[in-house]
This record gives structure tokens, sequence and C-alpha cells, in this order.
């Protein structure tokens, strides 16, 4: 944790050259990442292992595993919207204000 102790002055010319360093270290993890996904996307594009990962994913979600559900459930475009109604004297016209004060009436 940073405290008066222990934060240490840089100079104008130490400041610009710990910045070009972490600039040139950015660059190489940003190709990187952009290799590793055309790697993937290479991978993917051969539909023998596409349907495979499809069928395994398949397979988890007949088992149980909810969270392979939910991502066939996603992927398919069935994803259930979050509906928020605010209902009674609030129906029209609320503002962030009226919902602060709300939270605060039921806080107290």
């Amino acid at each position: 944790m940073a405290n008066s102790e222990n934060l240490k002055q840089l100079s104008s010319k130490e400041a610009r050259k710990n910045g070009k360093i972490g600039g040139i270290k950015s660059g190489e993890v940003r190709r990187a990442r952009k290799t590793l996904k055309e790697e993937l996307l290479l991978l993917l594009e051969n539909g023998n292992t596409q349907n495979k990962i499809s069928l395994a994913l398949v397979k988890k979600a007949l088992k149980g595993d909810i969270k392979a559900f939910e991502v066939l459930r996603d992927t398919i475009g069935e994803k259930p919207t979050e509906k928020h109604e605010l209902k009674g004297e609030f129906k029209q016209k609320t503002t962030l204000e009226d919902i602060k004060n709300l939270k605060n009436m039921l806080d107290e």
C-alpha cells in the first residue's frame, strides 16, 4: 500500500523511460493476444473442430452442467432479458432522484 515513505519521485526523463517500456510491453502482449485469436479462429474454421466442441457442450448440458446449458441458451439467442418494472406512483416519469429517495426511505 502506498504511503509517503515508499513513494518515489521520478524525474520526467525517468517517467518517460518507464512509460516507453510499458508501451513496448503492452504492444507485445496485444500482438500475442491477436496471434492467439487468429490461431483459434483458424482451428474453428475446420467444421469438425466446431462440431466436436458443440457436441461436448451439449453432452455436458445433458449431464446437468448448468453453465454449459446457459452457454448453449445464450449462443442460440434465447437469453432472457432482465426487465424491471416500477408500479404504482413511480410508474410515470420516475427520476434517478426519486429512486435515491425511495432507497433512503427503505434504509431508514
